[in-house]
């Protein structure tokens, strides 16, 4: 199964991942570093090209960056006592959420498939793992995640 999971979109938590692992159906979770949102590259002041697919989803909006930047301040946080980036640490989380769960970041980049790739060697602990849900509880992320035209074509 696919659809979108990470720090900054949970949906999958509360039905879909439960049913997944009663069936033994792994899952792949796209857009794992919420479109780079997760990677601690954007800021409050990040503004995207119109031919960007990011300047039209709400979450990534000038108003709601500032809010959702918290997210980023968690992974920031637990990033430089493990001596990781942000982007390893959303991936590691994600790892360590399932054995079954696999994500799949996209990137054009060579360097950034190397920065991804080093999320196998980060080691969250238990106590790490409820730390950082205990947080990220905490953020309401702003923003709807997919423009409205795009909500309505996937609702119906």
């Amino acid at each position: 199964m696919q659809s979108e999971y990470s720090l900054f979109y949970r949906g999958p938590e509360a039905d879909m991942l439960p049913l997944l692992e009663e069936l033994g159906i792994g899952f792949v979770p796209f857009s794992p570093l919420g479109a780079g949102f997760l990677t601690g590259k954007m800021d409050e002041n990040t503004r995207f090209d119109s031919s960007d697919f990011r300047s039209r989803v709400p979450r990534l909006a000038p108003e709601a960056l500032k809010a959702n930047l918290a997210l980023v301040d968690l992974l920031r946080a637990v990033a430089q006592r493990k001596r990781a980036t942000p982007a390893q640490i959303a991936l590691a989380w994600l790892l360590a959420q399932k054995p079954w769960i696999v994500p799949i970041p996209g990137t054009t980049k060579l360097h950034r498939l190397a920065e991804n790739l080093g999320a196998v060697a980060v080691e969250l602990s238990a106590d790490d793992l409820r730390m950082m849900d205990a947080a990220a509880a905490k953020v309401r992320v702003q923003g709807a995640r997919l423009p409205e035209a795009v909500l309505r074509m996937t609702a119906g």
